[in-house]
């Protein structure tokens, strides 16, 4: 029997709520589909800080790609050499930034690189992370988002992750996971750790 690496139906989820685990769940799925040997795609919204864990497990596997668009963290380096933690400055983070132009351009190129992913529809799993961040800040619209899900393939799977996913978004999909916050770490004061959550 010749089993080919293709999914025969590509589904949309979306994993959103105010808990933590979104992108994790999402990263999960990607590591599984590439251990099958299936081409994965994971584009980040306004995420930029170069230094987290995927980023350095996805080398080693030639069909997982991450691609982020948003800005860097100014100490990148010395996080990813163990030298730092992350120091909780938030700069790499739209909210406490000023300048909203800039994360427009990464929006927008992080959108035009989407829509080329889905047109060619060679990935079998394509990832948004945190794409409704973009919702969010307005910087893409409800409608924005439906167009990319309309655009995938048959046989590509689509998920998006971000909190407050909006009404006509969820009802496009076929499975909706919403992780609910009951207790987090950053409550007891404990900043994000290497490893864990980057």
């Amino acid at each position: 029997m010749n089993l080919e690496n293709k999914l025969s139906q590509g589904l949309v989820q979306i994993y959103t709520g105010d808990g933590k685990g979104k992108t994790t769940a999402a990263l999960g799925l990607a590591l599984r589909a590439a251990g099958h040997g299936l081409k994965v795609e994971v584009i980040q919204y306004l995420k930029g800080s170069t230094y987290t864990g995927e980023l350095y497990s996805t080398e080693r596997l030639a069909n997982l790609n991450i691609k982020q668009f948003g800005k860097g963290c100014s100490y990148a380096a010395l996080i990813k050499q163990g030298l730092m933690g992350c120091t909780g400055c938030g700069e790499c983070f739209i909210k406490n930034s000023k300048n909203k132009e800039a994360h427009q351009k990464f929006v927008t190129w992080a959108y035009e690189y989407t829509k080329e992913i889905l047109e060619e529809g060679k990935q079998d799993l394509v990832i948004l992370d945190e794409i409704n961040n973009a919702l969010r800040y307005d910087l893409l619209s409800t409608e924005d988002v439906l167009k990319l899900i309309e655009l995938k393939s048959e046989q590509t799977e689509l998920i998006l992750t971000g909190r407050r996913m909006p009404q006509d978004i969820l009802e496009k999909a076929d499975l909706v996971t919403e992780m609910k916050a009951i207790k987090h770490p950053y409550q007891q004061g404990i900043k994000s750790r290497r490893g864990i959550e980057y």
